[in-house]
């Protein structure tokens, strides 16, 4: 089975509903009818030798019953059947690349399976739509050190400097620039895929966020900010990949000396209990705004002051939920920032 598969969902319920209601319908219209029909001739053809006062009653009601039957029948094939074609139509444009094709349908009988399909079409259409700002996106980003090093590498052949180790040292940063790229790029692919891959060890997450704190320690002091890092009592070890969750606090932590103006605090803090181990990162640099408080987490997507990538906090999301964890930001122009990371003590299958 596919990865994640939980059974089937509202919109195969959809298609099984539509399938039933379909089978009941032709059961009724090519089994039902004719055997009305064959009654019919059977009384005609008993009554054509004798016919009683009564008979008249059958003759003449039994058709009128049959009309009523044909033109419930009909009805049926006017709202299922029509539809239906409709149906089949859009998913064959559907299925040559027209994202956009919508089915209408005032039919209570398909309904369900129109507004399943209508459905399938939005996520997909909107999955081409992510697909190709992807690509966009990174067309852009590998642009720039390209672009670097091609120049770089020109002057060189055209004698504007010569290949020392300070030129060379500029086109190795670059190429760095790239691999982290790429190397994001990958583990975002197979966060988003659900094949993302964690080693799973009793952790104590305390240390893991004191190490990131002792690691930019230095990079704090350059830029002038103050770092503290707090935590309760009796915060307990857990299940993570602590590798995978000092890449995300590393992440949290870049982001904020990044934003942060000369003379500003960054604060870590653990805290837990029984059920959860809840890390914090705040900062008094100079906040978002509402709008892109709610994108921070899109890929691709940076603030006014990020030098990043743009798929830092991504990766951070995706990683703190394959951990069966939540990721929040609240933030405010000139208020700073604060990201709540929250990991459950027993990892959720």
């Amino acid at each position: 089975m596919p990865h994640g598969w939980r059974g089937p969902g509202p919109g195969a319920e959809a298609w099984a509903g539509f399938g039933r209601r379909m089978a009941a319908g032709l059961v009724m219209f090519f089994i039902v009818g004719p055997l009305l029909v064959l009654t019919l001739l059977i009384v005609l053809a008993t009554v054509a030798f004798d016919v009683p006062g009564w008979v008249w009653l059958v003759i003449f009601g039994l058709p009128i019953l049959f009309v009523m039957a044909l033109a419930v029948f009909g009805r049926f094939a006017f709202r299922t059947l029509l539809p239906a074609r409709s149906l089949i139509r859009a998913a064959g444009s559907l299925a040559d690349g027209d994202y956009s094709v919508r089915v209408n349908s005032t039919s209570p009988a398909t309904a369900p399976v129109v507004a399943s399909f209508n459905q399938m079409a939005e996520r997909l259409e909107s999955a081409d739509e992510q697909r190709r700002q992807l690509l966009g996106d990174l067309g852009h980003e590998l642009r720039t050190p390209l672009t670097v090093i091609r120049g770089e590498i020109e002057a060189m052949l055209d004698g504007v400097h010569q290949p020392d180790p300070d030129h060379l040292e500029v086109l190795l940063d670059e190429v760095k620039v790239m691999e982290r790229l790429l190397e994001d790029l990958r583990t975002l692919s197979l966060a988003e895929a659900g094949a993302l891959a964690l080693h799973m060890e009793l952790t104590d997450v305390v240390a893991v966020v004191a190490d990131v704190a002792e690691t930019h320690a230095r990079l704090a002091d350059a830029r002038g900010v103050r770092m503290g890092m707090t935590v309760s009592r009796d915060v307990p070890e857990i299940m993570v990949d602590p590798v995978r969750i000092r890449q995300v606090v590393t992440n949290l932590v870049v982001n904020s000396l990044r934003a942060m103006p000369e003379g500003g605090s960054l604060s870590l803090g653990v805290s837990g209990g029984a059920d959860e181990v809840v890390v914090t990162v705040a900062d008094t640099g100079i906040g978002l705004p509402p709008d892109e408080v709610d994108r921070v987490f899109e890929r691709f997507h940076k603030g006014s002051t990020s030098s990043g990538s743009g798929l830092g906090l991504t990766i951070s999301r995706d990683l703190v939920e394959a951990h069966s964890g939540s990721i929040q930001m609240e933030s405010a122009p000139g208020a700073g920032t604060v990201i709540t990371i929250r990991l459950p003590s027993v990892l959720e299958h």
